[in-house]
């Protein structure tokens, strides 16, 4: 996944986009990890630690616009 210094290039709805697709990976990491398919437990917290990462972004972003 991108870095913060990578992600504070994007734009707040390509943010918004990026996050709901790491929550879709997410629940999809959930039910694989839950049926014992899920290859590396270690893909699940990186997922988590990127979808963190877009948030972080996401917030400095808005909290930036609305001053």
């Amino acid at each position: 996944m991108a870095t913060a210094k990578e992600l504070k290039e994007l734009s707040v709805e390509d943010l918004q986009r990026r996050a709901d697709e790491l929550r879709t990976t997410l629940f999809q990491d959930q039910l694989s990890m839950r049926t014992g398919s899920l290859d590396s437990p270690s893909q699940r917290t990186e997922h988590r630690r990127d979808l963190a990462r877009v948030l972080t972004v996401m917030t400095e972003k808005k909290r930036a616009e609305k001053k």
